[in-house]
């Protein structure tokens, strides 16, 4: 059996270091959520049920967030549903039918990854918006934040479903080739369905970036603190009103938006722990 003090001095220094910073990360997360708590507690326990209203007006103690909740979750499920089968489909295409082109194209998504979400934020605003507003006016809209978002996505959710197929053991395709399956149907019946909770935590992680993304909603959203009526229609999320009010808030209108990133920072843990619930799941 080895040991860690049978083990070679770089390799113990090593060790060290990653629990360093692993410790450091988890101190960190600790004191911004510490922060947040102290914060706003003392908001939530006199506030609570306000935040539950339609009506935003901090300079008449109004500090209603629901159309702000709504229009988060809204803008980052549409994104979802937009990217999550296009990087789904296309990872699959890549690796078993047409593993020429994986290497370039992965290497331009990972290049796509990398791209600062206010480059996107930027296209967006310059030839997104303009174009949905020839359709339906304005064009800055749910529907902007969402395609934006979505482009956003589709990179990380493509590697990740590459990655998760890449990981599945070759007897699933040799036992779907000695059952006479097309390579369809081995994807769909064998394949896909293998590295499902994989794929699935994946995608989860990525709704959370999605969810806590600000520049680039920001810019094309509208950031309108209403109902939308439709996917054309502007809104605001959680995330785009800390980055317009915190400026300038002070008092409760301040302490609201602590408030705001405390809940965010809940949906965000939530779905993390749901991403390794899944992903539990696919080495069980």
């Amino acid at each position: 059996m080895i040991t860690t003090s049978s083990l070679p001095l770089s390799d113990r220094l090593l060790a060290l270091v990653l629990r360093l910073c692993g410790g450091l990360a988890a101190l960190v997360l600790g004191g911004i959520v510490t922060v947040l708590l102290v914060r706003a507690l003392p908001f939530l326990v006199s506030e609570g049920a306000g935040i539950w209203k339609s009506t935003w007006q901090p300079g008449q103690g109004e500090y209603g967030m629901a159309p702000m909740i709504a229009g988060s979750l809204f803008v980052s499920v549409l994104a979802l549903l937009l990217a999550a089968p296009v990087a789904i489909l296309l990872a699959a295409w890549l690796r078993y039918f047409a593993p020429r082109l994986r290497r370039p194209v992965l290497a331009g998504v990972e290049l796509m990854a990398g791209i600062p979400s206010v480059v996107y934020g930027l296209w967006g605003m310059l030839v997104l918006v303009p174009w949905i507003n020839q359709w339906v006016p304005p064009g800055a809209s749910w529907l902007a934040g969402s395609l934006v978002l979505a482009l956003m996505i589709v990179p990380l959710a493509l590697l990740v479903t590459d990655a998760a197929l890449g990981q599945l053991p070759l007897r699933y395709q040799r036992a779907g080739e000695a059952l006479a399956l097309s390579r369809v149907g081995m994807l769909r019946r064998v394949l896909l369905p293998r590295a499902a909770p994989a794929i699935v935590g994946g995608v989860v992680l990525q709704f959370g970036r999605a969810l806590g993304e600000t520049m680039a909603v920001l810019m094309v959203c509208g950031n309108v603190v209403q109902w939308p009526d439709s996917v054309f229609a502007p809104v605001r999320t959680l995330t785009a009103n800390i980055a317009l009010e915190m400026a300038y808030a002070t008092g409760d209108h301040r302490v609201a938006l602590f408030a705001s990133g405390l809940l965010l920072i809940a949906v965000t843990g939530v779905l993390l722990m749901a991403s390794w619930r899944l992903r539990g799941m696919s080495h069980g």
